[in-house]
């Protein structure tokens, strides 16, 4: 049962990395709250070394399941925001974007391309509130010997 979303955007970026293996290299860098008036796709910059463009229409939501991946996300030093992006029509387009870090980590090892980027003050703000709210983290225990 979802207890939360926020719609957001993600700043995608391609750049021509200067290296002879590779002629292009593609990642989310960012994301911004949504509030329903951006385009699906905003082209915010283009040239031969870099592109940049903002992906609207994807939510992030929060579920009781994943409570101690967003408090473990949310605690860490430089909270992220996991994004999941597929090659669609020759450019990356976000698929899917969580503030767990239990599933930023899944996204990670589902061998799809994912990346973390810093997690907005506006969204840190909203987890922070959902946490207050529905979480109780659990109490720690001494070391169990024997």
């Amino acid at each position: 049962m979802k207890l939360g979303s926020m719609p957001i955007a993600v700043l995608m970026q391609r750049r021509t990395p200067r290296h002879r293996w590779a002629d292009e290299a593609w990642a989310a860098v960012g994301v911004v709250r949504d509030g329903g008036d951006l385009p699906p796709v905003q082209v915010l910059a283009e040239s031969a070394e870099r592109d940049e463009y903002l992906v609207s229409g994807l939510e992030l939501e929060l579920y009781p399941d994943e409570n101690d991946g967003y408090y473990e996300n949310f605690m860490a030093p430089e909270a992220k925001v996991f994004v999941l992006w597929r090659m669609q029509d020759g450019r990356a387009m976000p698929v899917r974007a969580s503030v767990s870090y239990v599933e930023g980590t899944r996204m990670f090892d589902s061998g799809e391309q994912a990346d973390g980027v810093p997690m907005p003050a506006e969204v840190q703000a909203w987890l922070r509130a959902y946490l207050h709210a529905h979480y109780q983290p659990k109490p720690r225990r001494g070391r169990q010997h024997g």
